[in-house]
């Protein structure tokens, strides 16, 4: 299928499925036009792609998981790969962290605002105060 098709079938700009080719996340394969084809396989990957963003996952690390993920149903019994839940732990963390420091942020700049005097306030109060 061409770009379009794959943009419509999964909600995805054909922009954004160019800048997951450049990323390394999708390999359509080349026409001697130069046009685009995606496999039926990549309908499945772009939805990934899509779900790891929305978890907080930048595109490199989608690279380093996406190849070991096995298409929807084909999953084999037992425990997913270590490696892989070794991976979304650590990011959970690194999330986590991020939303620790905006609550930090959040509850100075009510501090800031709710003041009788936000200038003085500002020029004396130190981070994590």
């Amino acid at each position: 299928m061409r770009i379009g098709e794959l943009a419509r079938r999964t909600g995805v700009t054909p922009r954004a499925l160019r800048y997951y080719e450049e990323q390394g996340l999708l390999t359509p394969e080349r026409r001697p036009s130069g046009y685009r084809e995606y496999a039926e396989r990549d309908v499945d990957a772009v939805h990934g792609i899509r779900t790891l963003l929305a978890a907080g996952l930048n595109s490199a690390t989608i690279a380093e998981i996406l190849p070991g993920l096995p298409p929807p149903g084909h999953r084999r019994p037992g425990p997913t790969c270590p490696e892989l839940l070794t991976l979304l732990a650590h990011q959970r963390t690194r999330i986590t962290h991020q939303i620790d420091e905006l609550t930090t942020a959040r509850a100075l700049l009510d501090r800031i605002t709710d003041s009788p005097a936000p200038s003085d306030l500002i020029r004396t109060a130190r981070p994590g105060d």
